[in-house]
């Protein structure tokens, strides 16, 4: 046993005894952290407010989808139709 963790002993325990640390833990903060409140917001105003710039080639990408879509559905409608 290691601080109080683990088995007394491994025997009958269908293990060898070995304890391994949870390396996904993460220890609380003890103290405070100290903010500058010379700069960028107010104390009490926070990011909700800006608004970020959407990115061109998304935008352009989600324009080619959209006619693709378009072009598909015309051509369901002349298939449908007989004439393609």
């Amino acid at each position: 046993m290691y601080n109080g963790i683990g088995l007394q002993t491994p025997r009958g325990s269908g293990t060898n005894g070995y304890i391994q640390t949870n390396k996904f833990f993460v220890k609380p903060k003890s103290g405070k952290v100290a903010y500058d409140s010379g700069k960028g917001f107010e104390g009490d105003q926070g990011t909700a407010g800006v608004t970020k710039k959407p990115n061109r080639d998304i935008l352009e990408h989600d324009r080619k989808r959209q006619i693709q879509l378009k072009l598909v559905v015309l051509e369901d409608k002349l298939v449908d139709s007989g004439i393609h």
